[in-house]
């Protein structure tokens, strides 16, 4: 996420198979089911401590298909989203996030008993238990008006009669389709979207197809890879769309065609220059993860821009804006690809992001990102609240100030004046490669990077992430 100057975000289970030979008789009769094998309630939440009822436990999301029918007249959205889930424990009963009213319930294709404990949860017990291990279906149909619903404090959705696009972060998914919604848990997406037939729809991968019925179209969007729920999204309205391949990439592009037409223009061009950014970042960190790639600038006011998996959505730019584009487009790999084991560890994500638009500006004709490091080092000298804040565990309602940013991406270039050029892009091409499509905390990058350096960096990374002072300007801190 890039932030506008306003608003400054394995389990491995074993498998277990009991069998006889064809035709063998067992001489005692199974045991019986220990306690822990037992049918239970999952929990109403993964445990992050920032969001404890973010995601559920007990359930592991394979994939979502979303059917989502939105009305702009009413601003009303309907659907039904058919979840294939993997049980991670004998459950009796498991929970999702959603915030719209429900409808009903199945699951494999049986009713369910259902209940809203409270706005966020969707509580399921289905008619009989599930073992562990199993995979099952399950449907649920909601409606209601999704920018009524808040929850905590975020009122999410963003629309206005004739645009809506579904893009926040730490939270989304709730809003628009049952989710198990964080971080931990990534799966498939497939998106249908259907409203009036002249708004195009555009969304996560690649375009399936669009379906047109009277008076209304439906839109088929399917990303390739697995992703966490928050960076799926769609928008609905009018655009100028440009798409095409580069060096074998496919990428799509599109601009609200209500913003005034020379803005228009210079934000469509800054859409256009992605294939060539995400080029640049390949030169950096190695392959890109993903199938697709673009970029979607609404007319909306969101306030920040965010990664969307392969297609970050962006408010209204200047076409000097790069830096935002490469940021956001940084995020692929950091926060995407690797997305980050809980939100305290926030930075591994935006002071990567923030290292990449240094790295560009060094690679493009600006200063080097140690003069940049050196710069906000001594500028912001004086500034007690920008040293004070922890980065590594900046509390809930601090997950997205600029420090975590700033310092972040100062904490990298330092470690890169203090480890070498070499082991430092090792250390991030590691990091990026070895965890594709998984999670990463702030102690297993530590760890990776001591193992790559061969240095012990226990005192570096508590000067620039914990300790609430401005670091020493010495060389074990990566400067001077």
């Amino acid at each position: 996420m890039t932030l506008s100057p306003r608003r400054w975000a394995a389990l491995a289970t074993s498998a277990l198979v009991l069998g006889v030979l064809p035709g063998a008789v067992p001489a005692v009769a199974d045991p019986a089911p220990t306690a822990a094998e037992m049918p239970s309630p999952g929990a109403a939440g993964m445990g992050d401590p920032y969001f404890p009822l973010d995601g559920n436990g007990g359930i592991d999301v394979v994939r979502y298909e979303v059917h989502d029918t939105y009305d702009f007249t009413t601003r009303h959205l309907s659907g039904w989203t058919r979840l294939t889930v993997r049980a991670t424990q004998a459950l009796s009963r498991f929970d999702l996030d959603l915030l719209l009213p429900v409808q009903g319930v199945t699951v494999d294709g049986v009713p369910a008993a259902y209940a809203k404990p409270d706005l966020h949860e969707l509580r399921v017990t289905p008619a009989s238990p599930i073992a562990r291990g199993d995979r099952f279906q399950v449907l649920v149909r909601y409606a209601g008006q999704p920018e009524k619903l808040g929850w905590n404090g975020e009122h999410n959705w963003l629309a206005d009669d004739s645009e809506v696009v579904a893009m926040n972060e730490p939270h989304m998914a709730p809003w628009w389709f049952p989710a198990n919604d964080h971080p931990r848990d990534r799966a498939l997406m497939d998106l249908h979207i259907t409203t009036a037939a002249d708004k195009q729809v555009v969304a996560n991968g690649h375009l399936v197809g669009r379906e047109v019925n009277g008076r209304r179209a439906t839109t088929h969007w399917r990303a390739a890879e697995p992703m966490v729920p928050y960076l799926a999204f769609f928008a609905a309205g009018h655009f100028v769309i440009r798409h095409g391949v580069h060096d074998g990439l496919p990428w799509y592009v599109a601009v609200s065609d209500r913003i005034p037409t020379s803005t228009r223009n210079a934000s469509l061009r800054l859409m256009e220059r992605t294939p060539g950014i995400v080029t640049w970042l390949e030169r950096q960190l190695g392959h890109y993860p993903f199938a697709d790639t673009g970029g979607l600038t609404t007319s909306l006011n969101p306030g920040f821009a965010l990664e969307n998996q392969t297609r970050p959505t962006y408010p209204v730019l200047t076409s000097e804006a790069v830096t935002t584009v490469v940021h956001e487009l940084a995020h692929q790999w950091f926060g995407d690809s690797v997305a980050i084991a809980n939100w305290r560890d926030i930075w591994l994500n935006e002071g990567a992001a923030t290292f990449m638009e240094a790295r560009y500006a060094e690679t493009h004709g600006g200063q080097s990102a140690q003069q940049w490091l050196e710069y906000w080092y001594d500028t912001l000298a004086d500034d007690a609240d920008f040293w004070t804040l922890q980065v590594d565990d900046p509390g809930r309602d601090h997950i997205f100030d600029w420090q975590v940013y700033q310092r972040g991406g100062m904490a990298l270039q330092a470690l890169r004046h203090r480890i070498g050029n070499d082991d430092y892009w090792r250390l991030l091409r590691q990091w990026v490669h070895s965890r594709a499509g998984d999670n990463g905390a702030t102690r297993q990058f530590e760890a990776l990077a001591e193992q790559v350096s061969g240095q012990q960096l226990d005192g570096f990374f508590k000067a620039w992430l914990v300790d609430p002072t401005r670091p020493a300007r010495t060389a074990a801190n990566g400067l001077g």
